[in-house]
């Protein structure tokens, strides 16, 4: 029995590491170099700006100002109103954007509004084709800085994409806009360090016309995106990161939007987990794709509350066998991962996290993964498969 009970929660240790070990090299590639700003040689292709949107009317508005003036002659801005009950279809015509209008109750979720705008697009195809969500913001130079860089590499390119908490945000949430710094800036910039492709995270993201024409994207999956990017990885056209263009959103402001959207985010996320990261890591051994084998690895880390709950319950059953039976080698092995885990937690803070939380309130990350037991239990029992759009206020 002990023997048995050795080699479970030894093998369970051992796993643990992978991830461990992954997220701590990207840590730390992204923080011993200096970022540098690269010009991108060529002409700026034809470009159309593809913005999805369900019950935007709030803010789709301040969505599309930022895109219009970096519109080139010739490009084209075009706005898919989904399945909308407000004023959405109105605002976004209003600031010029060429817009449908899809109602289909039967296909809802994003990556159905992505192919009817594509399908759309057909007629007259762009060069570069560029997919910003409606509650984002694109920082100046971004769309031309994406769109010439696609069109050079002829690969999918994903911008700099962050979540910002409001002002006077709670604990939680600058807890929450940290953890996305590590998830999408840190761990990218780690990978592009090494020369190594990044996951697509959703918005910012933009793709030569025959790659994304080709693409499966009528799907109701709750992280297209990430699933796309995989996708696009194994058809030879892995996706490249831009730390230099920035998009940027908030976190919903009503607790059920926040709930719904972490629900959908995290949920999704572990589902490609278990569905996509074995057959990645075969695919890459047997083409001997470095890409590839990059991209499975990060796929590998699960969000950071569930690897520090997954790394306390390892540790403590290897405490209690070494009680019992005197086994140092679990215990040693979730030790150094947990100390590596706390190191490049730390780093990636002294980086990039110290104008959003304090190292002292940092400290509640361990309590802020226990609230999120629920969640996870959720996904072992009642996992969310369809798409749920967050409510952005408490008025909704």
């Amino acid at each position: 029995m002990i023997t048995l009970l050795e080699t479970l929660i030894g093998g369970a240790a051992l796993l643990l590491m992978v991830p461990v070990v992954v997220l701590f090299v990207e840590v730390l590639l992204a923080v011993t170099q200096r970022e540098r700003t690269s010009s991108v040689a060529g002409d700026h292709p034809r470009v159309a700006v593809l913005v999805p949107a369900h019950d935007e009317a709030l803010i789709i508005s301040r969505t599309l100002r930022t895109i219009v003036p970096q519109m080139a002659r010739g490009d084209r801005l075009v706005v898919v109103a989904d399945n909308c009950t407000d004023d959405t279809a109105t605002l976004a015509a209003t600031e010029g954007a060429e817009v449908l209008v899809r109602n289909d109750l039967l296909r809802r979720g994003k990556g159905y509004a992505l192919d009817f705008g594509i399908r759309h697009l057909e007629s007259d195809a762009p060069g570069i084709v560029l997919i910003v969500d409606a509650d984002c913001w694109v920082r100046q130079g971004g769309i031309d800085r994406l769109a010439r860089l696609s069109q050079r590499t002829g690969r999918p390119v994903q911008a700099l994409y962050l979540m910002q908490a409001a002002e006077g945000a709670s604990l939680k949430m600058r807890l929450a806009e940290f953890a996305w710094v590590i998830k999408n800036r840190v761990r990218p910039l780690g990978l592009h360090r090494l020369g190594l492709p990044c996951q697509l995270m959703g918005s910012g993201m933009a793709f030569p016309w025959a790659c994304i024409n080709s693409a499966d994207l009528a799907t109701g999956h709750i992280v297209e995106d990430l699933k796309l990017g995989i996708e696009l990885a194994l058809r030879g056209t892995p996706p490249l990161f831009c730390p230099e263009a920035l998009v940027t959103s908030e976190f919903p402001a009503s607790s059920e939007g926040i709930r719904s959207q972490r629900t959908r985010w995290e949920h999704g996320h572990l589902s490609v987990i278990l569905n996509e990261a074995p057959r990645l890591f075969l695919d890459s051994l047997s083409r001997l794709d470095g890409n590839l084998l990059g991209l499975a690895l990060d796929l590998t880390v699960p969000p950071l509350a569930l690897l520090t709950l997954l790394l306390i319950a390892v540790w403590m059953a290897s405490c209690l066998l070494f009680l019992v039976a005197k086994v140092l080698f679990p215990i040693a092995i979730t030790s150094i991962a947990a100390g590596l885990l706390t190191l490049s937690i730390f780093l990636a803070w002294a980086r990039y996290g110290r104008h959003i939380i304090t190292i002292g309130k940092l400290a509640y990350a361990v309590v802020y993964a226990f609230l999120k037991l629920p969640l996870y239990a959720k996904f072992l029992v009642t996992r969310q498969t369809a798409w749920i759009r967050s409510k952005r206020d408490e008025e909704d």
